[in-house]
């Protein structure tokens, strides 16, 4: 994985394009991410899912706490030119556990 992470951030060095699912989620009034914590995700996070076979090319999930001191997830896929990040949020614990990294089970 340590390999993937480097194509994220190196693909996130050449320039980040922003979808427009993920420019509304992060605009949303409840999360309002801004592109500075995004970028300390990618440089600075981890990668806690990892998509192979994402029909948008090779993809993951990363995690960081950012500075604003609140988790922040990513959802980003690396291609040649650009990384492109397919969504942002805010994970809840409704969803995720108390690390924010292994999904609650439903039961």
């Amino acid at each position: 994985m340590d390999s993937f992470l480097n194509k994220v951030k190196k693909a996130a060095e050449k320039k980040i394009i922003y979808t427009e699912h993920a420019l509304d989620e992060m605009n949303a009034e409840e999360e309002l991410i801004s592109k500075d914590e995004v970028r300390q995700v990618i440089f600075e996070g981890e990668i806690v899912e990892d998509y192979p076979e994402d029909k948008r090319g090779h993809s993951c999930l990363m995690f960081a706490h950012t500075l604003v001191e609140r988790p922040v997830h990513v959802i980003c896929s690396p291609k040649e030119e650009y990384l492109g990040i397919i969504t942002t949020y805010v994970p809840t614990l409704d969803k995720w556990e108390n690390d924010f990294k292994t999904r609650r089970r439903l039961r």
